[in-house]
């Protein structure tokens, strides 16, 4: 069965890679056209085209997917299988085109958080478990009939970026899972059930990112932890932004207004919350490096 992949993050070189250890047929790769980045503009080549280059695989990059010479060379591979991990909307001229089909790894136990940010949002909302789930394909983004499911359960202290990293893994093994049990026609396909208690996971903007102090403890530790390290909650603090990448949640009564902060000037700061004190542990001022708290805390004066 001859394979095209399509993924652009380093989530989903993961999945790449191990289709290649399975010994599976990948034809071809589609991936994200190089972007200038940086102050001289070099042009940046995405994670899996790095990968894909180094092991000797086709690479395609489109600008546009419906652009009619991408079309022609995605047919003239004669894939049986489109495999799309952490990539673009498809339109339907290419996603209908292999005869098995085009199948999705996504990161969330669907149809619970579709949409762009999955993992992010499972923290946010304080979810003890998700997953990443197989599917089809189909015109409405992540609601195609269900292949294959696998848990993963969230720890207090879980980070979007932790998390990102146990699925990554527990991804690929289930897509490898996925491909093989479709080149033995051996799967069942379960639509996904609809319901008015979805949760969505959007993409994430940067007004989004910014902590409101008023909301209570556990809720502003889930946003800390769920941006983190990125996009990564940020506050305001001597006029500038101040992104926080790891806190501890303090349950104490403040005793003063909300998004004030206490400091003993050399070991700890700590942000007031409805109910308690957000100690923050790993911050970055705007325009300076990320450090430790007692390492800024000796190097500037709040």
């Amino acid at each position: 069965m001859k394979i095209v992949f399509m993924g652009t993050p380093d989530f989903a070189v993961a999945s790449l890679s191990a289709l290649q250890q399975a010994d599976l047929t990948i034809v071809g790769v589609v991936t994200a056209a190089d972007k200038p980045a940086g102050r001289g503009q070099k042009l940046n080549e995405s994670a899996v085209k790095k990968y894909a280059v180094e092991n000797g695989l086709r690479v395609l990059q489109p600008l546009k997917l419906k652009d009619p010479a991408f079309i022609e060379e995605l047919k003239s591979l004669e894939a049986d299988l489109f495999v799309v991990v952490a990539f673009r909307m498809l339109p339907e001229i290419v996603w209908q085109m292999p005869s098995k089909g085009t199948i999705n790894l996504h990161g969330s136990l669907l149809p619970q958080y579709r949409g762009a940010a999955p993992i992010n949002h499972v923290i946010i909302n304080g979810e003890e478990e998700t997953g990443v789930t197989t599917f089809f394909l189909k015109q409405e983004i992540d609601t195609g009939d269900i292949i294959f499911t696998d848990s993963v359960a969230i720890t207090d202290t879980e980070t979007a970026g932790t998390l990102h990293d146990k699925l990554m893994v527990v991804g690929a093994n289930l897509l490898v899972k996925t491909v093989k049990a479709i080149e033995a026609d051996d799967y069942n396909e379960v639509p996904q059930p609809e319901s008015d208690e979805l949760k969505s996971a959007p993409k994430i903007f940067k007004d989004y990112c910014k902590i409101d102090w008023n909301q209570n403890n556990q809720t502003v530790y889930n946003h800390i932890r769920g941006l983190s390290p990125y996009p990564t909650a940020f506050t305001t603090l001597n006029d500038k932004n101040f992104k926080i990448f790891n806190a501890e949640p303090e349950d104490k009564e403040p005793g003063i207004s909300t998004g004030a902060f206490l400091t003993d000037g050399k070991t700890y700061l700590k942000f007031a919350t409805k109910d308690g004190f957000i100690k923050v542990t790993d911050v970055q001022f705007e325009g300076k490096k990320r450090m430790l708290i007692d390492e800024l805390l000796r190097g500037m004066r709040l």
